[in-house]
């Protein structure tokens, strides 16, 4: 069995209430249990790097622009002077690579119909803790809250609220973490993997940098 999954998940809209659909996107989804590499996660919540691009862009000549002077030409004599043409330096910023996923998920163990966090859960929440710690203390990270399709979507909008503020809690309480650097965001079912809600891997919750 694999240790991670890396899904691409189309995280489509399925209510009239719910957050406008998301693009498509990868995302690392570990698996219950499995253990997670701090250093991996600080690398995917820093997200990608954008490229800078220097480019030099002509100026048009202008009446006063310098003017220099030529060097003799090949049969004796010299050659016209010709205004020279300056130039500006633009900086562009390169679209970011889409080889990296965007975020990581967590099938993070609450007890039923609560958000309780289970026991079982702290080792992974744990390491995603380390990872954030690697992170700029200016770096914020979003913790999404996921549900699956059972139960109503108003329901499940207000658990997976309701569970993505333990999650910030834990971390604050736990591990020092700034509450400020979280913000927290419940989708319920409204984005659910390759869009399918009834999936069990729906009931997840969702780290991405802010």
């Amino acid at each position: 069995m694999s240790r991670k999954l890396l899904i691409v998940a189309l995280l489509a809209a399925q209510a009239a209430w719910a957050a406008p659909a998301a693009p498509q996107e990868q995302m690392l989804y570990y698996r219950d249990g499995v253990r997670i590499d701090p250093v991996e996660v600080s690398r995917i919540l820093a997200g990608p790097k954008l490229t800078r691009s220097i480019r030099l862009l002509p100026e048009a000549p202008r009446d006063d622009a310098p003017v220099a002077l030529g060097m003799p030409a090949a049969g004796g004599g010299s050659a016209s002077a010709q205004p020279v043409v300056s130039a500006k330096v633009e900086s562009v910023d390169l679209p970011p690579p889409q080889s990296q996923p965007a975020s990581i998920a967590l099938p993070v163990q609450f007890g039923f119909d609560s958000a309780e966090i289970l026991p079982a859960a702290r080792a992974q929440l744990d390491a995603v803790a380390q990872g954030i710690k690697l992170l700029p203390p200016t770096h914020g990270v979003v913790i999404e809250g996921h549900t699956d399709s059972l139960g109503t979507p108003e329901y499940n909008l207000q658990l997976s609220r309701r569970r993505a503020e333990a999650v910030k809690h834990y971390l604050v309480a736990a591990h020092g973490l700034a509450a400020q650097r979280l913000k927290t965001v419940g989708y319920g079912e409204g984005r659910p993997i390759d869009g399918d809600a009834a999936r069990p891997e729906n009931r997840r919750v969702q780290f991405r940098g802010a």
